[in-house]
């Protein structure tokens, strides 16, 4: 675990000199408030929006009063990682489920420096791992060493229902970093509803066995979720080119929503190093508005 924790906090410091060196100083944490929260009221102006009228306090017969707004400094952030057994694919210490875990240390890390609370939420078919946000570097070790000694209760995927779950529990606006390889279904419309309430970034896991599999022949595949082994010709053009199509028409789909509701999206594959990954997306965090809640 000490081996771990060094190389989160060597990425961790990676990134940071990176996006300062680049923003050239003028450094903006991709988890500031991405909206703005009712401060107090004061009495009404001329020319103050009438939409920002305080019905309930004007009410009582002392004048005229709006709300007034002041922008949010301090977020919580929320790491919701699926956990299931199709993150199991890669090779060891590389599959696609410790690379998700590590990106959620290096991340919680970064995260607590900014005065941010953190939490995580770890899912298969069902909640399995909730960690409740809280501040300081201390809580962010928590996570990880929580989050690399837990073992999950279930095999499958229910990506639906871990939104469901999530966004029952989150109230309040937040940055949610969704990491999964998104190989599921029905789960668009929860997923936009996680868009349309949070500030959503989506980082999509992948390895290239899912799409170039060694020319073997006919041999058994083994399903970790379904726990069935299936007999496919390796070898065949049409099942390498079907299997190839299949996840590129996830991917595709996946960022295509992505554009379209306003979300940040990352590609990771466990073969790369994934902390230029992570540069980029600061970077482009950092260049782009805040979202008004």
């Amino acid at each position: 675990m000490r081996q771990l924790l060094n190389k989160l906090r060597r990425y961790e410091i990676q990134i940071r000199k990176a996006i300062n060196s680049q923003m050239q100083g003028n450094f903006h944490s991709i988890f500031k408030g991405s909206g703005i929260e009712f401060d107090d009221v004061r009495s009404y102006q001329y020319g103050d929006d009438i939409r920002t009228i305080d019905w309930n306090v004007t009410a009582k017969g002392h004048g005229t009063f709006v709300k007034t707004f002041k922008e949010e400094k301090e977020q919580t952030v929320f790491f919701i990682l699926d956990i299931s057994a199709s993150q199991e694919i890669g090779q060891p210490g590389q599959q696609k489920v410790d690379i998700g875990k590590e990106i959620c240390g290096v991340l919680a890390l970064s995260a607590v420096k900014e005065s941010g609370q953190v939490g995580l939420i770890g899912f298969t078919d069902h909640k399995e791992l909730y960690i409740k946000p809280s501040k300081g570097a201390k809580h962010a070790y928590q996570i990880i060493t929580k989050l690399f000694n837990y073992r999950p209760q279930s095999l499958k995927t229910d990506l639906k229902k871990a939104l469901s779950f999530s966004l029952n529990l989150i109230k309040r606006r937040s940055v949610i970093i969704l990491v999964s390889d998104f190989i599921d279904n029905d789960y668009w419309d929860s997923l936009r509803a996680m868009a349309k309430k949070h500030d959503l970034v989506v980082i999509h896991l992948s390895d290239k066995t899912e799409t170039k599999l060694p020319r073997l022949g006919i041999i058994p595949l083994y399903d970790n979720e379904s726990q069935k082994t299936v007999w496919v010709n390796t070898s065949s053009p049409f099942f390498r080119k079907k299997l190839g199509k299949t996840f590129e028409d996830n991917q595709n789909k996946l960022q295509d929503f992505c554009k379209r509701n306003q979300v940040n999206y990352l590609n990771i594959s466990t073969r790369e190093n994934y902390v230029p990954g992570l540069i980029k997306l600061f970077k482009l965090r950092n260049q782009t508005k805040p979202k008004s809640a």
